[in-house]
């Protein structure tokens, strides 16, 4: 989710849950080091719970960035062995690193070694012609010996040749059986499972097999799902959300980063997924696509937009 998990898409995700884990955006060990670490690392503490997810393969770096991100408060550290972006790859790390189980093992087991959090990775069943049967067998067995916290697995191989990032995300076939079948090998290890979950009714068959759900584009692109997620997957007998509470929030969300030298777009390119197949999404979309790139367009934008939403249709989005 690089440039799409940033700390105002979470701010929002927020609003619909207070429950869910939320993660960041990959961010590179390297950068963390040497880079504008308030900019890279700095989060709203409603946020919380919230996950950083870093990327790097060497294992004193990783620890390095782990020392830095103490001081941060994320509830967890996620180590990226699943991402197959152009920049990854030319950084011999993400999806690359299913090639080295024992080299992720070393990263872990250096990070578990600074860490008072939970240390967790992320993962493909496998790459190019690896058997899953057996890439992920190995990581699985390697990284658990490290002491890794939890495994998330994206159920699908990543093809680092001839696939871009984006068709790596739907062109190869789905494999949750795989997923399913580690879990029962590691029954005292959190197996989380990730790919193609379109819905919160696939999350609870999902949870059947594994501990954790993970969704990515489908909450993006439709982040009112997340409304429903407090109460049917952590059964939490909660209230409809408060729209007008969430409007409020985001305008005032939005107002602080304007005034800290940030653009609105910023803020509400991340609110477009909002009231899919509700009356009135369609000048919704419109309202923040065209007004909030507008000089000088401020909060009012965000309150335009909510007011095109039909209040009577709004339990179709909770």
């Amino acid at each position: 989710m690089m440039d799409w998990t940033d700390r105002h898409c979470r701010f929002l995700h927020r609003q619909l849950t207070r429950h869910a884990l939320l993660y960041t955006e990959m961010v590179v060990a390297d950068g963390i080091i040497h880079g504008d670490r308030e900019r890279l690392l700095g989060y709203d503490e409603i946020e919380h719970p919230v996950a950083l997810q870093l990327g790097g393969s060497e294992p004193d770096k990783l620890a390095e960035a782990m020392r830095i991100a103490a001081d941060f408060g994320y509830d967890e550290i996620n180590l990226n062995v699943g991402c197959p972006s152009d920049r990854v790859q030319s950084g011999a790390f993400g999806a690359c690193l299913m090639r080295e189980p024992d080299l992720v093992a070393r990263c872990v087991a250096a990070m578990k070694a600074v860490s008072s959090v939970p240390v967790t990775v992320k993962c493909r069943i496998g790459v190019d012609e690896q058997d899953p049967e057996i890439a992920l067998s190995e990581l699985a067995a390697a990284v658990a010996d490290a002491g890794v916290d939890a495994l998330w697995v994206h159920a699908r191989k990543a093809w680092l040749e001839g696939l871009s990032p984006k068709e790596n995300r739907d062109i190869p076939p789905l494999d949750y059986d795989r997923v399913y079948r580690l879990k029962r090998d590691y029954p005292n290890l959190f197996i989380g499972i990730n790919g193609g979950v379109a819905d919160l009714n696939q999350a609870v068959e999902h949870l059947i097999h594994v501990d954790g759900v993970m969704l990515g584009r489908a909450a993006y692109h439709n982040a009112s799902l997340l409304s429903g997620v407090d109460r049917q997957i952590y059964g939490m007998d909660v209230a409809e959300v408060d729209w007008a509470a969430v409007c409020a929030a985001m305008m005032d969300h939005a107002e602080a980063h304007l005034a800290s030298g940030g653009r609105l777009i910023h803020v509400t390119r991340h609110m477009i997924g909002l009231f899919q197949g509700v009356r009135g999404a369609r000048r919704f979309r419109q309202i923040l696509s065209a007004d909030a790139v507008r000089p000088g367009a401020g909060p009012e934008v965000i309150a335009a937009a909510f007011d095109a939403i039909d209040p009577t249709d709004l339990t179709v989005a909770a």
